[in-house]
């Protein structure tokens, strides 16, 4: 039953959002042409629908009588702003979506996601009363595992992997751990510990393109030369949120980014192939021109 009622709410504020602006009986036609329910939504029960939905996902579903008595989010602006706000309700939109084309589940494939997601809520929680934790993690370059302490200051997800930043007494520095390589953890409730007032989660990661940071390299201006047709997916899809477009014509379009270029931005530069050429800086299209290189001699023919 309270799964049923979040779907509905969930096509409610999807329904409204789409819109912009939109009468009850504009929603209610919407409802009976998607077959949600063989009747409309009476008035009474929308209004429950929508406190509800305001609370769950806290928005301001908010009327303009003039004209007809359109419903719209008040607060759109604060959502975009808002990246986990926006997340859930797009994550929530597409399960809802899912969930109601059970009749084509086999035509609909999905990727898989490495686990990692079970140790989540522990993190979570953790991260909410500033609780040490104790685990076990087994790194992709060393042969065994390792047991240790770790203050868990922010979570990000990053293709399809959850990565969570913590800072390691050990060691004295904050490291990135992949929750899937984490083997056992613990709450250590006895130990609480303040996260610095100068850690920022979203400056920490601005000018890194993953979740490679604090290797060393400066912040540069990377020019990049673009055939046509990849532009497009660049257009759409910026690989970095500074990324301008500063020339264009039929055949290619130059895109800056101010960015640390570290490996993981190399090598998405370096699945686009002969799509994507390094222009600036110098040095990092020798190196790209290096790795080429070195693969031209792996597969070059005897």
């Amino acid at each position: 039953m309270a799964k049923d009622l979040i779907t509905k709410y969930v096509w409610l504020v999807e329904t409204i959002y789409r819109a912009g602006k939109i009468t009850l009986e504009e929603i209610n036609q919407k409802w009976l042409d998607q077959g949600m329910e063989e009747k409309p939504i009476a008035r009474r029960t929308f209004h429950k629908w929508k406190e509800a939905t305001e609370m769950l996902f806290d928005l301001n579903i908010e009327c303009e009588r003039k004209g007809g008595y359109h419903y719209y989010i008040g607060n759109e602006e604060d959502i975009k702003r808002d990246n986990i706000r926006n997340w859930l309700l797009k994550t929530f939109s597409v399960s809802n979506l899912l969930l109601n084309s059970q009749s084509i589940k086999d035509r609909i494939l999905l990727e898989e996601i490495p686990s990692g997601q079970e140790h989540l809520p522990a993190i979570i929680d953790a991260m909410k009363t500033n609780t040490q934790l104790k685990i076990t993690y087994q790194s992709y370059w060393k042969k065994e595992s390792n047991t240790f302490n770790i203050n868990p200051y922010c979570l990000k997800l990053f293709k399809q992997r959850w990565y969570l930043v913590a800072y390691n007494p050990y060691y004295n520095r904050v490291i990135i751990y992949a929750t899937d390589r984490i083997l056992k953890l613990w709450r250590v409730d006895e130990e609480r510990f303040q996260i610095p007032k100068e850690f920022d989660a979203e400056a920490f990661f601005f000018n890194s393109y993953g979740i490679i940071v604090g290797t060393g390299k400066k912040v540069e201006t990377v020019k990049l030369k673009v055939s046509a047709p990849q532009a497009n997916y660049l257009r759409s899809l910026p690989l970095h949120e500074t990324q301008k477009e500063v020339e264009t014509n039929e055949e290619y379009s130059i895109f800056t980014l101010l960015i640390c270029p570290e490996f993981d931005f190399q090598q998405e530069l370096l699945s686009k192939g002969n799509e994507i050429e390094v222009l600036e800086p110098k040095w990092l299209r020798a190196e790209m021109a290096e790795k080429i290189e070195q693969m031209w001699n792996k597969y070059k023919q005897e």
